[in-house]
């Protein structure tokens, strides 16, 4: 199993699991490969090296102690934005799965709820930025979200 470090045109850094060099390969090649935050199917490789197991036998002595200041015994720097886009992608998934895709029909949804028309529970969709400061200013509370059609539910 190969874990390469990868990155879309646009700068977003994630990894991909791969049975081989040649499965990426081909993978990329067939436009397979995309970016789990923009969908983006540029694609590049990143420099990154092996970790490094510098531990005795099982036990969880390391053999030597690390030098003043050192950090991780992982090699390689990992790609940008990680951490925040993993928190990214948690938060998106948590809102996928509480809510219900109305779609276009989210305006006309949302005043159904606020003037009781309709039972309230949590809703998403897509409508204009003038449509959406209209519902705000109707004392509709709404939050404008990243459009993340290419989310998958597991990364490679």
């Amino acid at each position: 199993m190969k874990v390469l470090n990868l990155q879309c045109a646009h700068q977003h850094g994630f990894e991909g699991w791969f049975a081989s060099e040649d499965d990426f390969t081909n993978q990329l090649s067939r436009g397979l490969v995309s970016c789990p935050m923009c969908g983006d199917a540029q694609i590049q490789k990143m420099l990154s090296a092996p970790r490094l197991n510098l531990r005795a036998g099982r036990d969880d002595k390391p053999t030597a102690a690390p030098a003043e200041g050192a950090g991780s015994v992982e090699l390689g720097l990992p790609a940008p934005g990680t951490p925040l886009q993993a928190q990214l992608l948690r938060a998106m998934r948590q809102v996928l799965a509480q809510t219900e895709d109305v779609g276009d029909r989210f305006a006309d949804q949302a005043r159904a709820m606020h003037h009781g028309d309709i039972d309230q529970r949590n809703i998403r969709g897509r409508t204009s930025p003038e449509v959406a400061m209209e519902l705000i200013e109707e004392g509709i509370e709404v939050m404008p979200l990243p459009s993340m059609p290419a989310l998958k539910e597991t990364l490679q």
